[in-house]
C-alpha cells in the first residue's frame, strides 16, 4: 500500500500548526521557507484536502488538518520510539538474551560470566534456564531459547556452534575411598560401584550411558537426581560415587580423580541455524568467548 505522505512531510506540518506559521516553522527546522511551503503544499495536493487556513498574517488548522493533526503526532511518537529503541539496541543500553545452562555450567562456571556481561551491559536483561542439553537443544530449535550450552558432538549439528569450554569429566568419590588415593580410575572400576546419576537427557548423564556402551559395562544406579548439593551428600556419606567437571569436585570431603584414560568434555554456545543473532545476543557470544578458560 502506497502512503500519500512520509514521516518528513509529517514533520512539516505538524511544525507548522505548532509555530502557527510556515516562517516560525522554517526556522525552528534550520530549512528554508519555501522548502517549508512546498512540501505542505504537496501534502495538500497528495490528500486532496486543505489542511490550513491561510490568511494574511496567520494560519490556521481547517478540520481536515485538525484530525490529520492528531494523528500525525500519534505517528511522529511511535516513529521517534522506535528510533530510540534500535539507538539503544545499537549500542546496547538494552535488550534481552535467553540462554539455557546445564545446571553443573550454572552453578560452577557461569556465574562470574553472567556477572561479568551484565556489569558491563547493565540494560540488558539475561534470562537463564536450567535444563538437560539435549532439552536445551529442543527448546533452541523451538525458538523458546536464544542460546544454549550444549555438547559438541554429532547431535548438536543442526545447530550454529561456537566451543567455548574444554572440561575433564572426573570421578568423584568421599575421600576416605580407595579410589581417593589413585592417579586415575579404570571404567571397569568406575561401574563396579554403586552409582549416583543425573537422569536421562543431562550431559553428565549421556558422559556415563556412552562410557558405559564403549566397555560394554553396566552401571550400577542407586540414585537418580539432577539435584548437585544432593548428589553430593550421597557421595560424601558412601552410598554411592559419581563423575563430575572436574571444578565441581572442589570442596571438603569430596576426591576428584580423573579416568584412565582421560575423559574430556567440548562444550558449545548453540543458536538455531539459518537465524541472525541480535545485538545483545551476539555482545554474549562475544563476551562468553572473550573469556576462555582452561580446565585446570
Amino acid at each position: 500500500m502506497s502512503l500519500p505522505f512520509d514521516l518528513r512531510a509529517l514533520q512539516c506540518f505538524v511544525s507548522v500548526a505548532d509555530h502557527r506559521g510556515f516562517s516560525a516553522a522554517a526556522r525552528d527546522r534550520h530549512v528554508a521557507q519555501s522548502a517549508i511551503s512546498q512540501t505542505v503544499a504537496n501534502l495538500e495536493k497528495r490528500l486532496e484536502l486543505t489542511l490550513f487556513h491561510r490568511h494574511e498574517r496567520r494560519i490556521s488548522l481547517t478540520p481536515e488538518g485538525e484530525a490529520l493533526y492528531t494523528h500525525a503526532k500519534a505517528l511522529l511518537e511511535r516513529a521517534e520510539a522506535a528510533h530510540l529503541a534500535m539507538r539503544e539496541l545499537h549500542g546496547l543500553v538494552k535488550g534481552e538474551v535467553r540462554i539455557g545452562i546445564p545446571s553443573m555450567l550454572g552453578s560452577y562456571y557461569f556465574p562470574p560470566l553472567l556477572m561479568g556481561f551484565k556489569a558491563r551491559h547493565p540494560g540488558i536483561r539475561l534470562t537463564v534456564v536450567e535444563a538437560g542439553t539435549r532439552r536445551l537443544q529442543r527448546m533452541i530449535n523451538a525458538g523458546e531459547l536464544d542460546l544454549g550450552v550444549v555438547m559438541d558432538d554429532a547431535s548438536s549439528q543442526g545447530l550454529e556452534r561456537r566451543h567455548f569450554l574444554r572440561e575433564e569429566m572426573v570421578v568423584c568419590v568421599p575421600e576416605d575411598h580407595p579410589f581417593a588415593g589413585r592417579a586415575s580410575v579404570s571404567p571397569r572400576d568406575f561401574f563396579s560401584e554403586p552409582l549416583v546419576l543425573f537422569q536421562d537427557g543431562y550431559f553428565h548423564r549421556e558422559f556415563v550411558d556412552a562410557l558405559a556402551e564403549a566397555g560394554g559395562h553396566q552401571a550400577d544406579v542407586a540414585f537418580q537426581s539432577n539435584l548437585i548439593p544432593l548428589t553430593k551428600a550421597i557421595v560424601r556419606q558412601g552410598f554411592g560415587i559419581t563423575t563430575f567437571l572436574r571444578r565441581v569436585i572442589d570442596e571438603p570431603g569430596l576426591a576428584a580423580v580423573s579416568f584412565a584414560p582421560r575423559a574430556w568434555l567440548e562444550l558449545s554456545l548453540a543458536w538455531a541455524r539459518g537465524s541472525s543473532l541480535s545485538r545483545a545476543e551476539q555482545a554474549f557470544v562475544d563476551f562468553v568467548l572473550e573469556h576462555p578458560d582452561q580446565p585446570r
